[in-house]
């Protein structure tokens, strides 16, 4: 007996979602998503607002982007992510829809419902799609894992009272309880 087969989704699949729906497609498996509550948002803006401080301190070039925004990983119609945060620092990878390659750096917080898709098959996706530095917030454990995937691979796992630096800019280091 033959196995049902999962349907393959397409970009146009998500933009066909009604309004106010928002999902991700990662290799033609969508995942719908909940809203963010307001623990979520509050990690978000004060993160953001870090980044674009530290961004602008140094006249830097690189843009900061806040879900939804979209992401198109690969040249392909099968994958479009949502960062929480994304970082971008090639402004080729830009236009009106949204990021056409990898973040240089990308953000996720998560929710108990997010946790095995931002650990696993986001944290693969990322990693070979090209992205060069990927954070996962945890306000449950107040952890921060940090992922670099730059010349020397490195993962380290922090509390939100550790100083955090950010391997994609020098001398900029975050600590989460400072921010919220």
């Amino acid at each position: 007996m033959a196995s049902a087969q999962r349907p393959t989704y397409t970009i146009d699949d998500i933009y066909a979602l009604p309004d106010g729906q928002r999902a991700e497609l990662i290799d033609g498996k969508m995942y719908m998503m909940a809203p963010p509550n307001a623990r979520h948002q509050d990690i978000i803006f004060s993160l953001s607002r870090k980044i674009a401080d530290y961004i602008d301190a140094n006249q830097g070039s690189c843009k900061i982007y806040l879900a939804p925004y979209a992401v198109f990983l690969n040249a392909d119609d099968k994958n479009y992510v949502e960062p929480d945060i994304s970082v971008i620092c090639d402004k080729s990878k830009l236009e009106d829809k949204g990021c056409n390659g990898a973040p240089d750096w990308i953000v996720e917080v998560i929710s108990p419902s997010t946790q095995r898709m931002d650990y696993s098959i986001k944290l693969f996706k990322y990693r070979t799609a090209g992205v060069r530095e990927y954070w996962i917030v945890n306000p449950i454990t107040k952890t921060v894992q940090i992922y670099s995937f730059d010349d020397d691979e490195d993962s380290s796992q922090f509390s939100f009272d550790d100083e955090i630096p950010v391997h994609i800019f020098d001398g900029l280091t975050i600590k989460l309880s400072d921010l919220l």
